[in-house]
């Protein structure tokens, strides 16, 4: 299964060990207690929607899917999601986790204090993250809470440790002032930022690490006294600091930390989230023929030696055994194929498909709840519905399964190594026995014995010169008619 927290680029720190090795060893250094609060009672206004903005999919999943699965990754003990008022989808999404809502919105300060009461007397670190920044991996997040925990030489470790990076444009964010000796002075908002300090190209995630201990005290302390009236959890740095206390930061890549915000944020960061699930696919012995036109869900599974042709669509819950091919322009959803099948081009396979093994699915040809079994064809312009299609079975083209009759849906069994032929019609509910031969033009409404052969077609008459007299009445007509225009004119 392709993950998010799996994939992609680690940032400066070693992160190259595979996963569950490297956050062990940094977790397990000292085997202090993580609780996570994941901020997601952002309104997101300018998605520009009704949907909350956390739950907008991100390859085939909600936003916030993605990060409670990376923050699983660090086995936190305790996790609290804060939420606005009526935003019950969001707590269904997250569920079983703790959430609290948040209200009045007055800030990121004013939404840690929110979890208060869920959190207790935690003595642990406290890992804040946000529900709109699905691309943080694991790692970094691990690394972070290492970062605070060592505190670069402080005795009991740093009071707050920042997450940083470098954008292309810091623009709007907060800067990360640093001390002479490395630690983290200050964050600066840009709007109060000297022109020295704007020019500091080190911006604020928003994500930190904080010491349980000290967090509510600090808390208790900022005031909003400031244009918007919120209480900002940046400082948390200025009061720390004021009081002694060290604080610290560590860099991770600006990919990573990228918060969705609008539609295009959302974009920027399904390129990402594709690009990764394709490299995944790629090392993994799968070949993409052209990468950039093959779209992946978060938890599309591929065996090995599959070929994927250009412009192929994997929604949600597929499986893919070895040795597949699936040609151009196929979409597939909810899925199984079995190793050595073949689908498309142009093919699609709804929620509940299941192809067998050396199956083949051809163009145009749609499946939904249905069982193609091993070594079975239905190759061309065919509707499959509600049916099993058994082992070694040839469906002809332009077959159709008429499963729906505007109240209900039936089930049509076609037996191993029949032969439908082509343009037949098979209204449900109806089985077809094994080895049976059905007669191209065919409606089969009724039970067809095993090996018998049903046709429904009527005798074929012919008229012999009739077309050629057709041919004369219809021009004379038509002569007749233009004659009489001609005339009028």
């Amino acid at each position: 299964m392709f993950d998010l927290a799996e994939v992609g680029p680690c940032g400066k720190v070693d992160l190259e060990r595979p996963d569950s090795l490297f956050i062990n060893n940094l977790l397990e250094m000292t085997k202090q207690k993580i609780a996570v609060l994941v901020l997601a009672a952002g309104l997101g206004t300018r998605m520009k929607s009704a949907r909350p903005k956390v739950l907008h999919p991100l390859a085939g999943r909600p936003i916030i899917g993605h990060v409670m699965d990376t923050l699983a990754g660090i086995d936190p003990d305790r996790t609290v999601v804060v939420i606005g008022a009526e935003m019950e989808a969001v707590a269904k999404a997250v569920a079983p986790h703790t959430c609290v809502v948040q209200e009045p919105r007055l800030g990121t300060g004013h939404a840690v204090l929110a979890a208060r009461e869920a959190l207790g007397e935690f003595d642990g670190d406290v890992l804040i993250a946000f529900g709109d920044t699905p691309l943080v991996s694991a790692e970094t997040l691990s690394a972070l809470i290492s970062a605070r925990r060592a505190g670069e030489g402080a005795a009991e470790g740093a009071a707050v440790a920042v997450l940083g990076f470098r954008p292309a444009d810091p623009g709007a964010y907060g800067r990360l002032i640093l001390a002479p000796d490395g630690s983290l002075k200050a964050i600066v908002e840009a709007r109060d930022a000297s022109p020295e300090e704007r020019a500091v190209d080190l911006c604020n995630s928003g994500v930190m690490a904080v010491d349980g201990r000290r967090l509510f005290g600090l808390l208790d302390r900022v005031g909003n006294d400031n244009a918007k009236g919120e209480y900002y959890l940046t400082d948390l740095v200025h009061l720390a600091r004021g009081d002694g206390l060290r604080c610290v930061q560590m860099e991770a890549p600006a990919e990573e930390l990228l918060g969705i915000n609008s539609r295009a944020d959302l974009a920027v960061a399904e390129a990402v989230v594709q690009t990764r699930l394709r490299a995944r696919a790629m090392a993994e012995g799968v070949t993409l023929i052209d990468p950039t036109t093959v779209h992946f869900s978060h938890d599309t599974r591929l065996g090995r030696d599959v070929t994927v042709a250009p412009f192929v669509v994997f929604g949600p819950g597929v499986t893919v055994g070895d040795g597949v091919e699936i040609h151009a322009f196929s979409h597939i959803e909810k899925a199984a194929i079995e190793a050595g099948a073949r689908v498309g081009p142009f093919a699609r396979l709804r929620p509940g498909a299941a192809i067998g093994r050396n199956a083949h699915i051809g163009n145009f040809v749609e499946i939904k709840n249905a069982a193609v079994e091993a070594g079975a064809k239905v190759n061309h312009l065919t509707y499959i519905g509600d049916a099993r299609v058994g082992a070694g079975a040839n469906i002809g083209a332009g077959t159709i399964t008429c499963n729906y009759d505007g109240f209900f849906k039936d089930h049509t069994d076609i037996g191993a190594g029949a032969f439908i032929g082509s343009n037949t019609a098979l209204v449900a509910p109806v089985t077809v026995g094994d080895g049976a031969i059905i007669g191209a033009g065919s409606v089969i409404t009724k039970e067809v014995a095993a090996d018998a052969l049903a046709v429904t077609r009527s005798e074929q008459r012919q008229l012999s010169g009739w077309a050629r007299s057709f041919r004369k009445r219809k021009q004379a007509l038509k002569d007749a008619l233009a004659s009489k225009a001609k005339r009028k004119a």
